[in-house]
């Protein structure tokens, strides 16, 4: 609790459009502890305010009777609620707070609808309350709200999730099962997360999901994995039931679908580790070969929710399965041709990282104003003139960068380089058995020369020219 000084005459009615900064001889006085801004005027009479800026409570399908106490009177003690259609619904007419939309589309408004109503706080003490689905703080608004205002601004009061309630109804292990959400994402993103012995739970919000889950599944090779639809979850009409082969008919827009990851035995999986087979990309020829892109993803060394540069991309596989190693691992595909743009963005759709970034155009001056990496691979190009020195100041300390090079005139490049940068010169040989007549024989791959290379600390990235 923080003491203030308010206006002691009536204050504005939430929604009525008048606000703090329209008041003459109103200015925001910053307090320490967990207030970011508190409206004053010189003179007046004291209030106590929360801390909290912004409470989000969360609430399930089954309504206002499934809310525990401190939940209620959160609500009940909200001089303004912000919330969806279908949440602000399932409140009791006595709750008395101002009852206020979520803003469409939400991210821009929602700073806005922060702004305009937290200076609504009254005598009750709280202000303003957001309601979420179930736990907002997975893939709900509360997470939003933490990234905009900061922690200490955003009380959360968690309620179980639809994953929760799904894993109970399933008698699955939460620890031990995947989970994807679907919700206004592309349904290839499940691609990664099909394999052989593992369950996924995924969020949906289309009333075809499980159908279209079940196509997918079909193509990918697990047609004949068991599907569980689990809809309105908590609510009256809660519905559990097996997918049949044909998707079944349309169901509610609250639904998880449930795979029991079953593979077909004619079907071969494609795990997340770096070296899927050449075969699982589409290519005209431009493609880094298995044994290479592993060693090349080995010292690109993938980390969660880092940026990858894949430089003279060819087909993509080297940014596909940078992104696959992780959900949050981003990659950034450079390709001057079309065809193999398209070519890529098939590949990243077929492998489950849809969100691969395409850019147009040739390296170095393709990669002006692209966010800065962490590391950087260079499958072409680099006998063109500034493009290793480009991505190389491109990197802030610690980033790697990877080149690799067949021809005489590249691999020469990469000698100087790496004499003028340090890092490691690697010439890497492969040969496949294949027939000669009756027999077996030995068929080498050209060898090729790999630079990788750390930047040391205290070189700080550059903008690329």
């Amino acid at each position: 609790m923080a003491w203030l000084p308010v206006l002691s005459g009536r204050r504005g009615r939430p929604g009525s459009g008048l606000q703090w900064r329209d008041r003459p001889g109103f200015a925001p006085e910053f307090l320490g502890g967990r207030s970011r801004a508190i409206f004053s005027q010189l003179y007046g009479k004291l209030k106590g305010v929360f801390a909290q800026i912004v409470t989000v409570a969360g609430i399930g399908a089954e309504g206002w009777q499934g809310l525990p106490p401190l939940t209620r009177d959160a609500i009940s003690q909200a001089a303004v609620i912000a919330g969806g259609p279908r949440q602000l619904a399932l409140l009791p007419d006595e709750v008395p707070g101002f009852r206020v939309p979520l803003p469409s589309p939400l991210l821009p408004g929602l700073r806005e609808l922060v702004a305009d109503h937290v200076g609504h706080a009254d005598a009750r003490g709280a202000g303003l309350v957001v309601l979420a689905s179930g736990d907002p703080m997975f893939f709900g608004i509360g997470s939003t709200l933490v990234r905009l205002l900061g922690p200490e601004l955003v009380r959360v009061l968690p309620h179980p999730s639809s994953v929760s309630l799904a894993a109970a109804r399933l008698g699955w292990p939460l620890d031990d099962t995947d989970v994807v959400s679907l919700v206004g994402r592309p349904r290839e993103l499940l691609h990664p997360l099909l394999q052989p012995g593992r369950r996924v739970l995924v969020l949906t919000a289309e009333p075809s999901a499980a159908a279209g889950i079940r196509g997918l599944l079909d193509a990918r090779g697990f047609g004949a994995s068991p599907v569980t639809l689990l809809a309105d979850l908590g609510a009256v009409g809660e519905w559990v039931a097996p997918v049949p082969a044909d998707g079944g008919p349309p169901h509610s827009r609250l639904a998880i679908v449930a795979v029991e990851c079953r593979l077909d035995p004619a079907a071969a999986p494609l795990p997340r580790v770096p070296g899927l087979p050449d075969d699982a990309f589409e290519h005209d020829g431009q493609l880094t070969k298995r044994e290479l892109r592993a060693c090349a993803l080995a010292a690109l060394a993938p980390v969660p929710g880092q940026l990858l540069w894949d430089v003279g991309a060819g087909s993509g596989s080297v940014g596909i399965e940078w992104m696959r190693v992780h959900p949050a691992s981003r990659a950034v595909a450079v390709e001057p041709r079309a065809d193999r743009r398209d070519r890529i963005a098939r590949n990243a759709a077929a492998l489950g990282v849809p969100g691969l970034t395409l850019v147009a155009g040739s390296a170095p001056q393709a990669l002006a104003g692209l966010p800065a990496p962490d590391a950087v691979f260079i499958g072409g190009g680099v006998t063109v003139p500034g493009v290793v020195d480009a991505c190389w100041a491109a990197l802030g300390p610690g980033g790697r960068l990877v080149a690799n090079a067949v021809t005489v005139e590249g691999q020469a490049v990469l000698t100087g380089c790496g004499r003028r940068l340090g890092g490691t010169l690697t010439r890497i040989g492969v040969e496949h058995a294949a027939a000669l007549g009756s027999f077996t024989a030995w068929r080498p791959a050209l060898a090729v020369v790999q630079w990788s290379v750390r930047k040391p600390p205290g070189q700080e990235p550059q903008e690329s020219p």
